[in-house]
């Protein structure tokens, strides 16, 4: 079995974009960096456009990766989106960017980040039987999900999922990503 990461990044934004100032939702399709990228910005705590989110991502991955690929990415942005709109007070800003050159819509690194507003990093809840990965950070931060939760389990998915994955703090909240390889390992 591969073994997945977790990174916390430290202060200081990414690739300084932000989207459109006027809180709408748009999708668009930018490849201005010669890396094909998608975005999709989310109004304030609108959680039926997770549907619509990963309806764009789908049409954004449709020639890429290994059988189940796209639709690991789908899941995993599901769950960061959902938290994002859920968990913050304001909305979110989703991005998604293939690395790998000329081939990578088919087999580019995929990387997906969630930014939101609250600079809180997210808590990793973990079943009951802790392993030595329960806590990503090694900061003391995983707490165990009960058994019959209905909900808590959606980092626990991107940990689980995600080649890597982690938490990245800027000035106006933060970012949680996650990035897939085309072809499963």
């Amino acid at each position: 079995m591969k073994r997945r990461t977790a990174q916390w990044v430290g202060a200081g934004n990414r690739d300084g974009r932000e989207g459109s100032a006027d809180g709408t939702a748009r999708d668009g399709v930018n490849d201005r960096e010669g890396e094909p990228r998608w975005e999709r910005r989310l109004g304030r705590g609108d959680v039926a456009v997770v549907a619509a989110a990963r309806a764009g991502l789908r049409r954004f991955l449709v020639h890429w990766g290994a059988p189940g690929r796209a639709e690991t990415a789908e899941l995993l942005t599901s769950e960061l989106v959902t938290n994002a709109l859920v968990h913050t007070d304001g909305g979110a800003v989703v991005n998604a960017t293939l690395s790998g050159g000329p081939v990578a819509f088919a087999k580019g690194r995929l990387r997906v980040e969630v930014r939101d507003t609250l600079p809180r990093r997210p808590v990793l809840r973990v079943p009951a039987a802790r392993s030595s990965d329960a806590d990503p950070f090694g900061d003391g931060d995983a707490y165990d999900v009960e058994p019959a939760a209905t909900s808590g389990r959606g980092l626990l998915l991107v940990h689980c999922l995600a080649d890597r994955w982690g938490v990245h703090v800027h000035g106006a909240g933060k970012a949680v990503w996650f990035e897939l390889d085309a072809e499963d390992h």
